[in-house]
């Protein structure tokens, strides 16, 4: 009796479990025979494993999950090419695609957050491609750094106006508008929560409709933490006179800098009297950040023998994230802590990052970023 009895609990519990409500992802990829087929959730805490499927013949496929309180983001998977798309009901999502080219050329339907998310993909890849094409024309020296750089910051602007108009301040409801905050360029996030004002604008947009309609979900309850932390970081201080000692000065013949490294030693600009010194201000979670440091790198690997230093001041809020991008980097590297609103750096009347500046061998300021036309030239012609 107890048997019967316990079999007939275990069906109901079955029943029960194939009753939730679900949603399904069904499609084809093909010239995929033997390859394995993983459906993902991209979680806040990182990628989960949810099932997965060995394709066969046409490539046929289909999985079903539980569907999820609010608005989610999966992906699908095979070998290291990805699928991103949302769901947040009971949907099915149809996805078709060639294994050769299954995270670009594929199609989606059954879900405009996908068909946006799947833009927004394309967009950010074909970023990555002309970034990549600049850093290979000022590696072979066929265009100058200035020319790199102006070009860099150009392509990040253009990109990022048109994500803000079309898919983030457009329907900033919608999953496409999340997924929009959190691409990446070089691996770096291209909107900065953190440090730029206008992209906390981005951030608050989106935290405040997805609080209206989901209040208790944890990528809510996240993204208005991660705005709250950001505005913080950006608030403007109390205005003060800016006080600069006049010895700091006519001393040194620039304006002195004296900042703490990684290890906690202070580290003074004026010591470096007697080498040609590259001056950077600079925000290492911005995106242009890793290619800016691999041309600060290309001339430093040339000329460090020569007598080139480089002190490079980072302005970044968050001060782990500054030490670990910063330990593998062979020049000065300090921290203001005071981030976007660091009086060094109205000191030099930055206005954008990064911003660099030339020191001659007296330690007297030779030139700033934006009137040097080819910055290795005038590297040179200091040494």
């Amino acid at each position: 009796m107890k048997k019967i009895f316990f079999v007939a609990l275990a069906a109901v519990a079955l029943s029960a479990c194939d009753s939730e409500p679900k949603f399904k992802v069904e499609g084809e990829v093909s010239d995929a025979d033997g390859k394995m087929l993983y459906l993902e959730a991209s979680a806040l805490e990182g990628i989960v494993p949810l099932d997965s499927v060995k394709l066969k013949g046409s490539g046929s496929f289909s999985f079903k999950q539980a569907r999820p309180a609010s608005p989610e983001f999966y992906r699908l998977r095979v070998d290291d090419k990805v699928i991103n798309f949302s769901v947040d009901s009971t949907e099915t999502v149809q996805v078709k695609a060639p294994y050769a080219d299954f995270a670009t050329a594929y199609t989606v339907e059954g879900s405009p957050n996908s068909s946006k998310i799947k833009e927004l993909t394309l967009k950010q890849m074909e970023l990555q491609n002309k970034v990549n094409t600049l850093l290979q024309s000022v590696q072979a020296h066929s265009i100058a750094v200035d020319a790199f750089e102006d070009s860099l910051a150009t392509l990040l602007k253009n990109y990022k106006d048109d994500v803000k108009i079309h898919y983030i301040f457009a329907a900033p409801n919608m999953a496409a508008a999340y997924f929009a905050l959190f691409q990446k360029l070089n691996n770096y996030l291209i909107f900065d929560p953190l440090n730029s004002k206008e992209d906390i604008k981005c951030f608050a947009a989106v935290a405040t409709s997805l609080n209206n309609y989901y209040p208790h979900a944890d990528r809510s309850k996240n993204l208005y933490n991660i705005v709250i932390k950001g505005m913080k970081n950006t608030r403007t201080p109390q205005q003060k006179v800016l006080e600069i000692p006049e010895e700091a000065i006519n001393e040194t013949g620039v304006i002195d800098i004296s900042l703490r490294d990684m290890k906690g030693n202070v580290r003074k600009l004026s010591e470096l009297k007697g080498k040609a010194v590259i001056l950077d201000f600079t925000i290492y979670q911005n995106a242009v950040s890793a290619t800016h440091n691999y041309m600060l790198r290309d001339l430093y690997d040339k000329y460090a023998s020569q007598g080139l230093e480089i002190y490079q001041v980072s302005l970044d809020a968050d001060e782990h994230y500054w030490k670990t991008t910063a330990d593998n980097l062979p020049w000065v590297c300090v921290r203001d802590a005071n981030g976007v609103y660091s009086s060094i750096a109205a000191s030099y009347n930055v206005q954008n990052v990064p911003s660099v500046f030339l020191i001659n061998k007296n330690n007297e300021l030779s030139a700033r970023g934006e009137t040097i036309k080819d910055l290795e030239a005038a590297v040179k012609a200091l040494l």
